[in-house]
């Protein structure tokens, strides 16, 4: 299962993060983004009613969506995620979730700065890297971590608008997690017509690199 979820992963290409204090604008937001043909939505456990926007989203998203959560650290954290319907977990560190995830067979992209750290998560059994805080090296900094671990699939996550996004996928980037430059104020009430443009925006943008 980690493989099949990297492998839609990498089809796809974008992973939507969604961490909203408005539970109802939090899941208006996320059915905004599966309309406009996201698969992927990372639901932050730092959302208000985290596990309720969870459970609601997958009821009500289409079907072949995947939706998992985000700051995912213990393994109580685990297991409620799993409970509450989700099929995939997001780190934001090396985290106890991460052995745990992966001891379960539960997809987990584990957050990773370093080389060290990047190397003890898939030691772990991570099935990706999050290269978080992606902006503090950027683009160039991925690509300088993929020489020495080529095989090694990184999702780009932190301030990643549009430009950045593009960068991160011409050094190898398999997917960007998109925060804050695709949500704006929309999980906190903002306009959804504004977030369905950014998200037309991304898909545009990264076209070129998805599959089929």
């Amino acid at each position: 299962m980690p493989t099949e979820f990297v492998d839609h992963l990498t089809a796809t290409r974008l992973l939507a993060i969604i961490r909203g204090a408005d539970a109802e604008a939090s899941v208006a937001a996320a059915l905004a983004l599966l309309d406009e043909g996201f698969q992927l939505l990372e639901i932050s456990l730092n959302t208000a009613n985290a596990l309720e926007v969870i459970a609601r989203v997958v009821r009500e998203g289409p079907e072949g969506a995947r939706i998992g959560a985000g700051t995912v650290l213990t393994i109580d954290d685990v297991k409620r995620v799993r409970d509450a319907g989700g099929s995939f977990a997001v780190t934001p560190a090396v985290a106890q979730s991460v052995a745990e995830s992966a001891r379960l067979g539960f997809p987990v992209v584990a957050g990773a700065p370093t080389p060290t750290e990047c190397v003890s998560a898939m030691e772990q059994g991570a099935a990706a890297i999050k290269l978080f805080p992606a902006s503090i090296g950027g683009p160039p900094y991925l690509k300088a971590l993929r020489d020495p671990l080529p095989s090694i699939p990184f999702v780009a996550v932190g301030g990643v608008g549009v430009k950045e996004m593009v960068e991160y996928f011409e050094v190898g980037a398999i997917a960007a997690g998109l925060g804050s430059p695709l949500l704006g104020d929309a999980a906190a009430g903002g306009s959804l017509t504004a977030l369905r443009d950014r998200a037309r925006r991304f898909h545009e943008a990264a076209a070129p690199w998805v599959e089929g």
